[in-house]
């Protein structure tokens, strides 16, 4: 019977919640605020993670101190993994919260203008 996780995906969730842990109470950079991390994808060879993450609002500056904290935050995680090598972090604003809002909005909208053709006690 096969594996149903793989090293990097089990590797992946320990960077997942060791980062969501120094985003909130290690971080000190004002630029970088509340950041909920998404989902972490860790490169086959253990040498890239792809850090998905969302916030309300100022996602430009919010990019620039996650880069510049990236060093720090690979520093902390080396401390707290038992790797030989601790991935590069990449940092990428997730997308999808924003498009799942807006979409839900849309729907919302269109059910709200719907107006049904034939209203209750008539008859066709």
């Amino acid at each position: 019977m096969a594996k149903t996780f793989s090293r990097s995906d089990r590797i992946a969730e320990q960077i997942q919640r060791e980062l969501a842990d120094l985003l909130q109470f290690e971080v000190k950079d004002p630029r970088v605020g509340m950041v909920t991390v998404t989902e972490v994808e860790v490169s086959g060879d253990m040498a890239h993670a792809k850090i998905f993450y969302s916030a309300k609002q100022g996602t430009a500056a919010i990019q620039q101190g996650l880069e510049k904290a990236a060093g720090y935050l690979r520093t902390q995680l080396a401390k707290r993994l038992l790797l030989r090598t601790v991935p590069q972090l990449h940092f990428v604003y997730d997308v999808s919260i924003d498009r799942g809002t807006h979409l839900s909005r849309l729907i919302d909208d269109a059910i709200a203008n719907d107006q049904p053709a034939n209203k209750p006690g008539d008859a066709n």
